[in-house]
């Protein structure tokens, strides 16, 4: 019996197969190592972004509206990297290919919310930088703990609903093209272009979800850091110009790597071979939450004084309990 046919029907009109094929790569021989790749750097995001998570919890220093907004990243960091990569071992690695249509749209979904708090987070730190530089005067006023508290909640309500819509459509249309979905997760882009229809309303939010979570906030950071570069114009002494540059480095670093290679991904999806794009793009979600940890660590000077601290305060207890 097909699997197009073999699923039970919510109505008359729509036709839901019982489970998926993800395809993975096409004809690479030795892609396993690929995967095992991915898990190493998945279980370096899972050490990196827990140490920063511990970092800020534990030390009352760190305990400021900026490293809210970090702590807010290491966990969309987290909880991102542990729903794809494990998903994608167990499918690709362990040729487990078949995943059931509510498993499917259930990572979909947790994929792509957790992608869209790690893009609306970096806006937040656009944000934060923004006011720390162009109204040095009142930031402590305008940027506060419960400010950036609350302004963290909405983000994860956002992305939550934007994406719970998004997949919601998708669930709203027929498949009878074929199970395969030609990507290395349960892709919304790739899954809506089985359907039946040519252009069902999932297309429609197809491209507006992107623009959502990926163009708008590359608008927004795009928009602070004009800003912010007038306003160190407008300082005279280079020392403290330097000075104010340096704060905003992570955050640059952060941003270019996150977007950049996502943005280009995107924008270049028609003219780019499968498997390219499965590299390219399981890079791009599977790299940004391993480096951001090590990024903060080596280029926040709050953070690393906090590290020394931890360090000095370590090696003093070992020298206390060896005598």
């Amino acid at each position: 019996m097909s699997p197009l046919n073999s699923n039970s029907f919510t109505n008359a009109s729509i036709v839901r197969p019982e489970f998926f094929v993800i395809s993975g790569f096409a004809g690479i021989s030795h892609a396993n190592y690929y995967y095992v790749f991915l898990c190493f750097v998945y279980a370096l995001s899972l050490l990196g972004n827990a140490f920063v998570m511990f970092m800020i919890y534990t030390d009352h220093c760190l305990h400021t509206p900026k490293y809210i907004v970090v702590f807010n990243l290491a966990v969309s960091d987290l909880c991102g990297s542990t729903a794809l990569v494990p998903q994608m071992i167990d499918t690709l690695l362990f040729k487990s290919h078949l995943i059931s249509y509510k498993a499917c749209l259930t990572s979909m979904f947790f994929v792509f919310w957790f992608l869209s708090v790690q893009s609306f987070t970096l806006s937040a730190l656009s944000y934060d930088r923004f006011v720390a530089i162009c109204f040095p005067l009142r930031y402590n006023e305008i940027v506060t703990s419960k400010s950036m508290l609350v302004m963290t909640a909405i983000l994860w309500i956002f992305a939550i609903m934007t994406t719970l819509i998004a997949v919601i459509f998708i669930n709203r249309i027929s498949f009878c093209k074929s199970i395969v979905v030609n990507s290395f997760f349960c892709d919304h882009g790739a899954i809506q272009l089985l359907a039946c229809d040519d252009n069902p309303p999932s297309a429609v939010i197809n491209w507006t979800h992107p623009v959502i979570i990926l163009w708008l906030p590359v608008l927004f950071i795009t928009g602070t850091y004009i800003s912010i570069a007038r306003a160190l114009f407008k300082i005279a002494e280079a020392s403290e110009r330097l000075k104010a540059m340096k704060t905003c480095t992570s955050h640059l670093i952060l941003v270019g790597v996150f977007y950049l290679p996502i943005c280009i991904t995107y924008a270049m999806s028609s003219t780019i071979q499968l498997n390219a794009w499965i590299v390219n793009m399981s890079l791009t979600t599977v790299l940004p939450p391993m480096l951001n940890p090590i990024i903060y660590s080596l280029k926040t000077e709050e953070f690393t004084e906090s590290i020394k601290k931890l360090y000095r305060r370590n090696k003093i207890h070992i020298v206390v309990r060896n005598k």
